[in-house]
């Protein structure tokens, strides 16, 4: 049967693109109806599109593959946005009034319209995130309503470069796909993993991915601050590549054996592992070069926490989650390397998830594609247009040309007048007619009752008598 309700989402990752279709239940669970997934290696780097053409073919591949296994055909999809050029810049709009007033909503509209003014060089504003307004010495959330003379809005602009909104646009328009909205993916991530408390208490979401590593600060529930690293899971796995493997093997061994804080047992005999070819790598060899190229990321983390202002503000902590994150004793190594007490790891959404659990597991890789789909709002399903019956047109009313010519009114009313003069003195005339002819009428019926009967009466009457006399009857 198919199904012709349901949200839709794709994303575009460093190593993949993903679809996904499923349905909101009404406790807040999500059902997975499809999913699909194009390997994207070779025209994706780093989350900024470089070959267009073959994007769209993924894209196609993607839309049919969703489309073959709901039994029906996608109208649009809500899109993430991410990529190494990421970031935001804090700008700040100022106002004084002439005398203290009461702030008005025309005020801070025209504040938030004046920030997306600020000059970017070759960047876009892909989205705002509002942070409180200073009214004379005072913050507020709302300043709508709030009397103050000098009023200050903060904003959190969240810009890429242009060419990375440009050409998944342009992606998405040679494939012939919709965009239902086009939605930050570190911001569907974070809504769709972390909580309330935690983003209302302060916490810095760190998404380590196969390309990129993302952080996201939050506190009081507002995003402080967002930054894209040029690093992830996938530079280690190149690194390991070095001892003459290829980089499937490589991943196989850093998933298995990878240890951030490995220390080699005292025995005789080291530790090794063995590869395909037959060779074996001792494992303190192995950990040796995943921890010197993890060691730079989680350095860099911690660099850009230390950037952000917030490092000694995050009561929650650091919340990890992505597929780098799976790596063992990841949170204890960036609690060795950094200032940071509370750090934990995050594998999967808030939402509890049904269907497609072989390829939607719990190990993070997957969280910021389910978390598009949570955001979105929208029936997503191509609805069927009923035709509309042709009506015909009604032919216009002919234009009266003359219709401000006083002296042509004036010769109608005229000829109006004249005509109802015509038809009074002829239903005159026929009643007169009328009359006459009753009167004539009349006068004949006297005349002949004057007269008496006529000779053919009376000779009439005369031989009636005499055949019906009374002998004859007897």
């Amino acid at each position: 049967m198919a199904t012709t309700e349901f949200i839709a989402a794709i994303e575009l990752s460093s190593s993949k693109i993903s679809g996904i279709a499923g349905k909101k239940n009404s406790d807040g669970s999500i059902q997975v109806l499809a999913y699909a997934r194009e390997d994207a290696a070779s025209f994706i780097h780093k989350g900024v599109i470089y070959n267009i053409d073959k994007t769209a073919q993924a894209l196609t591949s993607i839309i049919n593959k969703l489309e073959s296994q709901l039994n029906n055909s996608i109208a649009k999809v809500y899109v993430g946005i991410g990529g190494q050029s990421l970031r935001t810049v804090k700008n700040a709009v100022s106002r004084v009034l002439e005398e203290e007033g009461i702030i008005s909503q025309e005020l801070v509209d025209a504040i938030s319209d004046e920030n997306l003014e600020v000059p970017l060089m070759d960047m876009s504003v892909l989205d705002v995130a509002p942070q409180e307004y200073k009214i004379d010495n005072n913050l507020q959330a709302d300043p709508v309503g709030v009397a103050g003379k000098r009023i200050t809005g903060n904003f959190l602009n969240i810009v890429a470069r242009a060419s990375l909104k440009k050409n998944l646009e342009h992606s998405f328009e040679q494939a012939k796909v919709e965009i239902a909205d086009l939605l930050i993916a570190p911001i569907a991530l974070a809504n769709a993993v972390l909580t309330e408390s935690e983003m209302r208490s302060g916490c810095a979401l760190v998404d380590f991915g196969a390309d990129t590593t993302t952080i996201s600060v939050y506190k009081n529930n507002i995003l402080r601050f967002l930054s894209v690293l040029p690093l992830g899971g996938n530079n280690i796995t190149r690194d390991i590549t070095s001892l003459q493997m290829e980089e499937s093997e490589a991943e196989q061994l850093k998933l298995k054996y990878g240890d951030m804080l490995y220390e080699e047992e005292e025995t005789e005999t080291p530790a090794v592992c063995l590869l395909e070819d037959g060779r074996s790598i001792e494992l303190s060899v192995l950990n040796d070069i995943i921890d010197a190229r993890a060691e730079e990321i989680l350095a860099n983390v911690w660099n850009q926490l230390q950037l952000s202002g917030y490092e000694d503000k995050l009561l929650s902590g650091v919340i990890f989650t992505g597929g780098g994150a799976n790596l063992k004793n990841l949170e204890e190594a960036f609690r060795k390397r950094s200032k940071a007490e509370k750090v934990k790891t995050t594998k999967f959404i808030h939402n509890t998830i049904y269907g497609f659990g072989d390829v939607l597991k719990k190990d993070g890789i997957q969280n910021t594609l389910l978390g598009l789909l949570a955001s979105g709002s929208e029936n997503c399903c191509l609805q069927e247009v009923k035709p509309t019956p042709v009506v015909p047109p009604t032919p216009p009313k002919p234009a009266d040309m003359f219709g401000n010519d006083e002296a042509l009114k004036e010769q109608e009313a005229a000829a109006r007048a004249a005509k109802a003069q015509r038809d009074r003195e002829e239903k005159e005339r026929r009643e007169r007619e009328r009359k006459e002819k009753e009167r004539k009428e009349k006068e004949e019926k006297k005349k002949k009752k004057k007269e008496g009967p006529g000779w053919f009466e009376k000779t009439f009457n005369k031989l009636s008598n005499e055949i019906f006399s009374d002998d004859d009857l007897k």
